[in-house]
């Protein structure tokens, strides 16, 4: 698996999201390319804007144990995987402004290393090591970026 924190691999996925348009459409799944971007975006969010309330503790205690294994190995998911509510993004979204902040989400990630983020919590997972924050990061895009044929 490519690593999110190296900048070769950042580019390349940096250059995936670039190939994508405004219409750019999906392979499978309910999103449109927007929307996906943004669904994309979540997930820094929670790492770095605070806006996403923590899990509950018995709902952390089922994240642990049911969805964490699936998430932070290399193992890919598969197409149309349930999703979490937070994730679920109904509303039209604008396709500029969620590609340009996830490009500066994944630049932020890379620039500041996998030492910044061995060890770190994560709002659902508790404490991951940096090759677990890699897999769950890495492995989404690379599956939504499929998704739409980047």
């Amino acid at each position: 698996m490519k690593n999110i924190f190296n900048a070769a691999d950042c580019s390349e996925i940096i250059a995936r999201i670039n190939s994508l348009t405004s219409t750019t459409p999906a392979k499978w799944g309910k999103m449109d390319v927007g929307q996906m971007l943004a669904h994309c975006n979540v997930t820094y969010e929670m790492i770095y804007d605070n806006i996403h309330p923590k899990p509950n503790v018995f709902l952390r205690l089922i994240l642990k144990l049911f969805v964490k294994n699936k998430v932070v190995t290399d193992a890919p998911y598969s197409k149309n995987s349930p999703t979490a509510p937070q994730f679920i993004i109904k509303e039209s979204k604008n396709f500029e402004p969620e590609k340009k902040r996830l490009i500066d989400y994944i630049n932020k990630t890379q620039q500041l290393g996998e030492a910044y983020f061995d060890g770190k919590e994560s709002l659902s997972f508790g404490v991951l090591n940096k090759t677990e924050w890699n897999h769950m990061l890495y492995k989404h895009l690379d599956h939504h970026l499929s998704q739409f044929g980047a």
